[in-house]
């Protein structure tokens, strides 16, 4: 499949702010099956590869989704290692596969439709762009730990839709190629493609007040009446 995309998705049992909580039931089911519930439906991707020191992390997957494992080296687990060493085991045992989409168990309320836009966006911009990351823009007045305005002059004072806005890397989800990775040993490229989402998906589950707002969130999007947006 021409311009096909594996998915990939790291899962460790160990987290240190909400314990256990890929494995923890989040709407009704564990956490760790909602972003592969997304990315069966996204048409592009055509295999989702997860990385994991659990084997009960790989069984839950396993039993509900065709999903491929990779058992992750001991060399390359804990709290304390980069997401980059990770992706390279991953391509490293990829032998075949160009393209790639990495995004995280935790973030449950990233939609397909999201996914597949932000995939046309980056095939579209090829080769000019080697790589795409998701971004939350923000228009607010931010200063720095010694009070100093970013982006803003206080004696003018405009309006904050009228500020330029600031882009946060929100670590919902990377693009990038087998060949841009091995260049710049990253998964942002030394050309890449911001690519903003929607707030309410971006909500990443750091603590428990993440959870409890991602919580809250899948709830009204999942009540009668609401909008199922994935």
């Amino acid at each position: 499949m021409a311009d096909a995309i594996t998915a990939l998705v790291p899962m460790k049992a160990h987290s240190e702010r909400v314990p256990g909580k890929n494995l923890r039931p989040l709407g009704g089911r564990p956490l760790c099956l909602h972003i592969l519930a997304v990315l069966q439906e996204v048409p592009a991707v055509a295999r989702i590869v997860i990385n994991t020191d659990s084997e009960e992390i790989a069984r839950v997957c396993e039993d509900s989704f065709a999903v491929t494992v990779h058992d992750r080296p001991e060399e390359i687990r804990g709290d304390f290692v980069s997401m980059n060493r990770i992706i390279a085991d991953d391509l490293g045992r990829l032998r075949e596969d160009e393209l790639f989409l990495q995004t995280h168990a935790t973030n449950p309320l990233l939609s397909a439709g999201t996914l597949a836009a932000a995939i046309d966006t980056w095939l579209a911009a090829r080769p000019d762009h080697d790589s795409l990351f998701s971004v939350t823009r923000h228009q607010a007045r931010f200063y720095d730990s010694g009070a100093r305005p970013v982006n803003h002059d206080p004696a003018e004072l405009l309006r904050t839709q009228d500020l330029p806005p600031l882009y946060e890397e929100n670590s919902c989800f990377y693009l990038f190629s087998r060949e841009s990775f091995a260049l710049a040993e990253q998964r942002i490229g030394s050309r890449p493609l911001l690519h903003e989402i929607d707030p309410l998906e971006a909500i990443d589950i750091d603590d428990e007040r993440d959870w409890q707002l991602a919580e809250a969130l899948l709830g009204l999007r999942e009540s009668p009446g609401g909008a199922d947006r994935r």
